[in-house]
């Protein structure tokens, strides 16, 4: 049944609502783990609880936990935004979560590895050379611009991980190269990841709700009009050099046809040389 006017604007609005809260959902109780040490981290941050080996531990557990659970996960809510954002808005929300759970696993959790890596290092280097080294102030700056960077490349490689049948070495150099390359979306995913963040930070029933689903979908939509924009650059570059072979050709017929009616007009006169008559 279909509704018209007000009530089916409102019955679009609810339809919305519970499919970015289900996705929310599933992505919250598959990074139960993780989520579960980030909030015992924060309640130890603000009561004041536990000492520096208790936060220490806290962090290794959420460098372990990370990689095998929020990424896979995060994977899966991206693999869902996508057919959003691409227009298949009736696909299951269910099936199709733990179907891109399944296929990007590995990949995810690779990347998860390697992104917890550095991000660890760099964390560590811009403590350091903030705090312990202020004649190196500048390279703590220049290592905290880095893994801002390292933060939004993430979202590229979610996005590319979820659109593209690529290798994982493909995958993640593509990210960086795609961060790199396209700084204004890489501002605009911040930009709009950081206003999410402090809503969900003034209103946070809305982690448990949204907030997450609604960076993917940012996040992707940045990479889809990027791709888009790919697609056309690479599609009039082809037009470009079709239409100029296509000039060549011409032209290579052009001459031959003009070289043969050179031959024919040479052949011509010396059958007229032939048939002129002889003096005796």
């Amino acid at each position: 049944m279909e509704f018209k006017g007000a009530m089916g604007g409102l019955y679009r609005i609810t339809e919305w609502i519970s499919r970015i809260a289900f996705s929310n959902i599933l992505w919250a109780v598959c990074s139960v783990p993780f989520l579960f040490m980030a909030v015992m981290k924060m309640i130890m941050l603000g009561s004041g609880a536990g000492g520096p080996n208790e936060q220490i531990t806290l962090n290794w557990t959420l460098g372990i936990l990370a990689p095998f659970t929020v990424f896979p996960a995060t994977a899966a809510l991206f693999t869902v935004v996508r057919k959003w954002v691409m227009g298949n808005t009736d696909v299951s929300t269910f099936r199709t979560f733990f179907q891109g759970y399944k296929e990007n696993y590995f990949k995810s959790m690779l990347g998860g590895l390697i992104y917890t890596v550095l991000f660890v290092v760099m964390y560590v280097d811009v403590t350091v050379y903030m705090t312990q080294m202020a004649n190196f102030k500048i390279v703590g700056i220049l290592m905290l611009v880095l893994m801002i960077i390292l933060f939004v490349s993430m979202f590229n490689f979610f996005s590319i991980v979820v659109h593209y049948q690529m290798t994982f070495k493909e995958v993640v150099t593509n990210s960086v190269l795609l961060t790199i390359a396209r700084p204004i979306r890489v501002f605009s995913t911040l930009i709009g990841a950081a206003v999410l963040v402090y809503i969900g930070l003034r209103y946070p029933v809305l982690y448990a709700i949204c907030i997450p689903t609604l960076i993917a979908m940012f996040a992707f939509f940045n990479f889809y009009a990027t791709y888009n924009k790919l697609q056309l650059q690479v599609e009039k570059k082809k037009q470009e050099e079709l239409e100029a072979q296509e000039a060549a050709e011409r032209e290579a017929a052009e001459r031959l046809m003009n070289d043969d009616d050179e031959d024919d007009d040479e052949d011509l006169d010396d059958v007229n040389e032939t048939d002129k008559p002889k003096r005796i």
